[in-house]
């Protein structure tokens, strides 16, 4: 059986079907309401019932335990008797969502390519961390150091954080997960942070340009457009040196299969023989802005090394591009990273 539940204060609407609790329909849906544990026990989730009734399957949650205020509800576990009337606090931009400092586990290396690692990392069973499509956290180092590293997945999914980490020369943590880290090591994060996320509420379509791991944070945003829906048209220009640096091209291929509304495109700046390549070549904002004369009309998400978003940047303002419209991902080196790939240079 369906029920809807409805945000007071906003006037938001949403189904829920028979098995979700209320927080996993809002998701599924593009609503973002608070939460954190996702167990019942940290209360980050609570919002209060107006109207309906709710029941929970496994036992009163521990965050109601304390409840001062009549009428509380967990929205992570609550299961609708009824339609429902709530008020909760959304959460519609980075500011909402509270940044955290956790504990968590290499729980998974997978080799990608020849130089890009998948890490997916593994929370406290009393944690989630609730995120934006797109933001990143940063890897705090035993010294204190920190690396920034964009989540790849999308915030409805995150039993797992996961991580496209790419082997920098130079690079003592890069290198430490290619050559020493083994699963379930030890890690501290902090997050989410940044503001290049998925803009839900615009009515524009969407083009999308990623240089190397660039990728990671525009593959959460668009499992999370796929997942919610999304049906504005997306085009996808993900550019590398040669074919083998496409590390996840089948999975985008795929999407192109299984999404009408979505394109994808491979850019390679350098094919060798061996690539066999018949696709686009060159440089990948050329790419673009030649499949697209005028950009007007249109929402751009960059992702990738800074030199890619400046010489891409001002080509797509002249032809017609909005700044206001352009949102950007450019992913710096650490200093102590560029002085030694300065001083082995």
């Amino acid at each position: 059986m369906t029920f809807h539940v409805e945000i007071s204060s906003s006037g938001h609407r949403f189904a829920v079907e028979s098995g979700e609790t209320v927080l996993e329909a809002a998701l599924r849906h593009g609503v973002g309401l608070p939460y954190g544990c996702r167990n019942g026990a940290c209360g980050s989730c609570i919002a209060i019932l107006e109207a309906g009734s709710v029941h929970y399957p496994d036992g009163e949650p521990e965050a109601l335990t304390d409840a001062e205020t009549p009428g509380q509800l967990v929205i992570c576990q609550a299961h609708p008797l009824s339609d429902l009337v709530i008020r909760v606090r959304e959460v519609q931009a980075e500011q909402d969502i509270r940044i955290k400092m956790l504990p968590c586990r290499a729980e998974q290396l997978e080799r990608l390519s020849h130089d890009v690692m998948l890490v997916r990392l593994k929370l406290p069973e009393s944690e989630r961390l609730q995120f934006l499509a797109g933001q990143y956290v940063e890897f705090i180092l035993k010294d204190g150091r920190r690396r920034a590293f964009s989540i790849a997945n999308a915030p409805h999914h995150d039993e797992y954080l996961e991580m496209h980490i790419r082997h920098v020369p130079g690079g003592s943590f890069t290198g430490h997960v290619f050559e020493g880290m083994r699963d379930r090591a030890l890690l501290r994060i902090e997050g989410p942070l940044g503001s290049f996320y998925l803009r839900e509420d615009s009515t524009r379509p969407i083009l999308m340009m990623a240089g190397g791991t660039g990728f990671a944070p525009l593959k959460g945003m668009l499992e999370h457009a796929f997942y919610i829906g999304v049906d504005r048209p997306i085009h996808l220009f993900w550019g590398a040196r040669a074919r083998r640096d496409l590390y996840m091209d089948e999975l985008a291929r795929a999407w192109e299969k299984q999404y009408p509304n979505f394109r994808y495109t491979p850019v390679l700046s350098e094919p060798g023989p061996d690539d066999q390549w018949q696709g686009a070549s060159g440089q990948l904002h050329e790419v673009l802005t030649g499949r697209y004369p005028d950009l007007a009309g249109f929402d751009i998400y960059l992702s990738g090394p800074p030199a890619m978003i400046e010489a891409a940047t001002p080509a797509l303002v002249a032809q017609g591009a909005h700044l206001d419209h352009i949102y950007s991902d450019a992913f710096e080196f650490a200093q102590d990273v560029l002085d030694k790939i300065k001083q082995s240079g």
